[in-house]
């Protein structure tokens, strides 16, 4: 976004809090019957109110460049595309708009990515909706909350052990792809992505490749 559109953005938006205003939120959820639920239990909230909701992680984007929210709910498991790679593109398309990752997937791994990309909120599904409504008060405000059992927990964990192209070979491995076909898929030699999968195999202290895979997701590491 261009210096003259973010103005424009900021004109629209009214500083979350201030009187007679409401804090907007765009949901971005693929169960359609919890993307309805959360709009209509923040839609009972007096200072909430949500102004669009999407599906797929490919649409979250253009879902904010639209409608400029102060809050984007985001869940991680999204068709199209993961809601934590998007979250970048998200703070490029508004920088204004707080991210918060609301997810089944309570993992240490996945918070660290989420708040390294940029998002200011990480809660877990089971929180009771109350939780959610406050912690979208907080980020909007500036603020930033973290579920406290896997904030503890991250912190235990410590950072992903596994390079961006560690990553990149594991997630290409998904389903036994050959070996030839992930190297063209990622414009590698056969034998560097044979060099990864072993160094992410180590890493991992597993014995193989789907072992990895399955310990690297399992720890939030892709």
């Amino acid at each position: 976004m261009t210096d003259e559109g973010a103005d424009r953005t900021n004109e629209r938006r009214a500083e979350p809090g201030s009187a007679g205003s409401r804090i907007t939120v765009v949901i971005a959820e693929d169960q359609t019957m919890m993307r309805s639920a959360l709009a209509g239990l923040l839609g009972l909230e007096p200072d909430l109110v949500v102004i669009g909701d999407v599906g797929r992680g490919d649409e979250v984007v253009g879902a904010v460049a639209a409608h400029h929210p102060d809050v984007l709910i985001l869940d991680i498991e999204l068709p199209g595309r993961s809601g934590l790679d998007v979250i970048p593109d998200v703070l490029r398309a508004d920088p204004g708009t707080a991210v918060i990752i609301v997810t089944t997937f309570g993992r240490a791994g996945y918070l660290r990515r989420a708040m390294d990309a940029g998002a200011r909120g990480f809660l877990v599904k089971d929180d009771p909706v109350e939780d959610l409504a406050t912690a979208v008060r907080q980020v909007a405000a500036g603020g930033t909350v973290v579920d406290p059992a896997l904030a503890a927990q991250a912190l235990a964990a410590g950072p992903s052990p596994l390079t961006r192209r560690e990553q990149e070979v594991l997630a290409a491995s998904d389903g036994g792809a050959p070996i030839a076909e992930m190297a063209a898929a990622l414009h590698l030699s056969t034998s560097t992505v044979r060099n990864y999968l072993s160094s992410a195999i180590g890493k991992t202290g597993t014995r193989n490749r789907a072992e990895a895979l399955r310990t690297a997701r399992d720890e939030g590491w892709l």
